[in-house]
């Protein structure tokens, strides 16, 4: 294969490595590789239990070595990348239960007449190859999401990173072959780009599951160009956090200061709203600008660092743009809004922030955390509603009624109590309405996708 891709460094645009551009063509090969090895060499329940509870412990061992491919391909801070590798531990060890527990149900025939003498069950089975496409921000765990589940459901994948941050990818799938005993069929790594290697995992007539992880507008299209399929998307947010008075706003400040701001807030759940009731903003505010200024800015592989680049430099001189048009629009830059010397954004916190701008109604994926003020909880929640995202939210407050009045009135996929929107357990069903995706990822969830019911009856 003649055509490669070099990947730089987001931080500093050294040579990471470089990786295959491949074509349609790898994409059909793998695909009919992935195919004949389902129908020909299907993996027993305990066999996909023995690979997966492999995976955790190898990946155990190797948690520092994936730990640093993650922050140089992707400019996640080390120490960040470190908590990355262990969450993709708990995803295998997660997958691997779903692995051992995946069966159907009994069906009670006789409950009609004509099904009397009959016995009727339910099997899952395999859905059939799964077309996975990652992205860069969490390069190891959300591939695990995918990767994990799959195993778990007996479907060989076709995998295709991001192509920023591919290395974790090979060198998982790798592992999983050779230390784990996966058939090589069943993870198959094509690295390029979406308009080819991208596309032709999505029209390929013989793959029957897609999970997608990105943008809104890649992930509905998808969605459209392949309506026979079934396209799982978990996409972007807004994330919104509401602060009452009797809330530990404290305690808020403090967590958004990592909430806000991990991995350069290039999460889909990063806080990205706060609301806060009248009567405390200006104290959570200078409590929030304190914490961020404490932040440390810099090479991604230095410990101390808690912010580094965004992942290129068009997405860095966007999100600048956007914090530049919100102070031109009225807003005040509390912290933040500018390059460093090495032309890392700054962490930046936004106040007097208008609900349409940019920086608010849009997600800025980038170290930016507006505050808004407001007088009545109703209003704070209309206002986090006003959203075409709804992945997560939450609302710090001591007091139950309110508790459950937002539980009950957010129209997220998830709804936190006294924690930032950023919480998630690799465990829980995560997903959400509208732009935000249509499906719960978290292992006993993203199985079931991967699996279809087939009824068995005998007389």
């Amino acid at each position: 294969m003649s055509e490669t891709i070099t990947v730089r460094s987001p931080y500093d645009d050294s040579v990471i490595g470089e990786i295959p551009a491949m074509t349609a063509a790898d994409v059909d090969a793998a695909v009919a590789a992935a195919k004949k090895a389902l129908h020909e060499h299907p993996l027993p329940l305990w066999k996909r239990a023995e690979i997966l509870d492999k995976a955790a412990l190898r990946l155990t061992e190797r948690r520092e070595e994936f730990a640093q491919i993650i922050a140089k391909e992707a400019a996640k801070p080390i120490k960040t990348a470190r908590v990355e590798a262990e969450r993709a531990v708990g995803t295998f060890q997660f997958a691997a239960a779903e692995a051992r527990k995946l069966g159907g149900e009994m069906i009670p025939l006789d409950a009609i007449p004509s099904g009397e003498g009959k016995l009727g069950f339910t099997l899952r089975v395999p859905i059939g190859v799964v077309g996975a496409i990652a992205p860069f921000n969490f390069p190891l765990n959300l591939v695990v999401h995918k990767v994990g589940p799959a195993i778990a459901a007996g479907c060989p994948v076709v995998l295709k990173p991001a192509s920023q941050t591919p290395f974790s990818s090979i060198v998982l799938a790798q592992m999983l072959v050779d230390e784990c005993g996966l058939p090589a069929e069943y993870l198959q790594v094509v690295t390029g780009g979406g308009g080819t290697v991208g596309n032709a995992i999505v029209d390929h007539p013989d793959i029957a599951l897609i999970t997608f992880t990105g943008s809104p507008e890649v992930g509905w299209s998808i969605r459209a160009r392949a309506p026979r399929k079934r396209v799982g998307l978990e996409l972007g947010n807004n994330a919104p956090c509401i602060i009452e008075p009797d809330g530990d706003w404290a305690t808020a400040a403090a967590k958004i200061k990592i909430a806000g701001f991990s991995h350069a807030g290039q999460s889909c759940i990063s806080t990205q709203r706060v609301f806060v009731h009248s009567s405390v903003a200006q104290q959570f505010t200078d409590a929030l600008v304190a914490h961020v200024n404490t932040l440390v800015v810099g090479d991604p592989m230095d410990d101390a660092t808690d912010v580094s680049a965004l992942i290129n430099r068009g997405e860095r001189d966007r999100v600048a743009a956007w914090v530049a048009e919100a102070e031109a629009q009225g807003a005040t830059i509390a912290t933040g809004g500018s390059l460093d010397d090495a032309g890392v954004l700054r962490p930046t916190v936004i106040t007097n922030v208008g609900h349409d701008m940019k920086v608010c109604a849009q997600e800025v994926f980038g170290p930016v955390v507006t505050v808004a003020a407001y007088d009545d909880l109703d209003e704070a929640l209309r206002l986090a509603n006003d959203s075409k995202y709804g992945l997560q939210a939450s609302i710090f407050t001591s007091d139950i009624s309110k508790a459950l009045k937002a539980v009950r009135t957010l129209d997220f996929g998830g709804v936190l109590v006294n924690e930032v929107p950023t919480w998630r357990a690799d465990q829980q069903p995560y997903g959400g309405l509208r732009d935000s995706g249509n499906t719960r990822e978290g292992p006993a969830f993203s199985v079931k996708e991967m699996t279809e019911i087939r009824m068995v009856v005998l007389s």
